[in-house]
């Protein structure tokens, strides 16, 4: 068998599962607490869970255990990788790096850690880079230069329907300044420095949304890119029409649900647009 690099990201990517089968990316599962349940995120029902947080009921995440992480990539090793890429969420929002690091220390194959500074469809598809170069062959530097390529590039713009998620969850960072009681306003924000900022405040949620796609075609620019549009409870058809037809150059549109653990945190009705050059 010949020796390859592996590519192992985390739940938190997004990234669809045929996505991941079709590049042979390893996904950790970050675990979620719904009351008194505690599983791997995508164990949950999404409409329940919407319901349970519409509700008010107590949900929270935490990052895999660091075993989760060894027995991916003790799969990898003995499948014939050589070296692994592993790249994850940012620190700054959730430890799952750290778990991801302890593991690799355990695992007799160099594993090389990446804390992609964001999340959602930014790592999703910087993890695709990274198989699709592994695929082709490519050397361990190359493959880390493709992913971390792929992440310097990419912009996640965010709607959410109301900050108190995210402020509940302590994940609201920069984005504190947004806070406000008036319903009426939406915030939109992006991760920059690797955790939640602010973009805007928006007078209704129509004008917001509209926002959020003026702000992904100013992203995209003239270049060729990838666009992913995730959801949580929200309805994403209007806004997936209006992306292709006012970005000139786009390579492959992924639309998909947002995974369980970053829905906690944005609560339902939120919206991300991925805006990632491909070369």
């Amino acid at each position: 068998m010949s020796a390859h690099i592996a590519v192992v990201t985390d739940s938190t990517s997004c990234l669809p599962d045929q996505l991941a089968a079709r590049w042979g990316i390893g996904v950790v599962q970050v675990q979620l607490h719904a009351g008194d349940v505690t599983d791997d995120e995508h164990r949950f029902d999404r409409s329940q869970l919407i319901d349970a947080m519409k509700a008010g009921r107590p949900v929270s995440t935490s990052p895999p255990d660091p075993g989760a992480f060894f027995w991916t990539y003790q799969d990898a090793a003995s499948s014939g990788a050589s070296a692994i890429v592993s790249m994850h969420i940012s620190g700054r929002l959730s430890e799952t790096v750290q778990a991801a690091r302890e593991a690799a220390q355990q695992v007799r194959i160099p594993v090389h850690i990446i804390d992609s500074g964001t999340a959602s469809m930014s790592l999703g598809f910087a993890a695709v880079s990274a198989a699709r170069v592994s695929g082709a062959g490519g050397q361990l530097e190359r493959v880390l230069e493709a992913a971390e390529r792929r992440v310097r590039g990419s912009t996640e713009l965010i709607y959410v329907d109301t900050l108190e998620y995210l402020r509940r969850t302590g994940r609201v960072g920069a984005a504190q300044s947004l806070l406000g009681n008036a319903f009426s306003i939406k915030p939109l924000l992006t991760v920059r420095n690797g955790e939640i900022s602010p973009l805007a405040r928006v007078p209704g949620a129509k004008r917001a949304m509209n926002r959020l796609v003026e702000l992904a075609v100013k992203a995209a620019g003239d270049r060729k890119v990838d666009l992913a549009i995730t959801r949580f409870g929200s309805d994403e058809r209007e806004v997936v029409q209006r992306l292709k037809a006012q970005i000139p150059d786009v390579a492959d549109v992924v639309v998909g649900d947002a995974s369980t653990v970053i829905g906690a945190h944005v609560g339902p009705g939120a919206m991300s647009i991925t805006v990632s050059p491909v070369n």
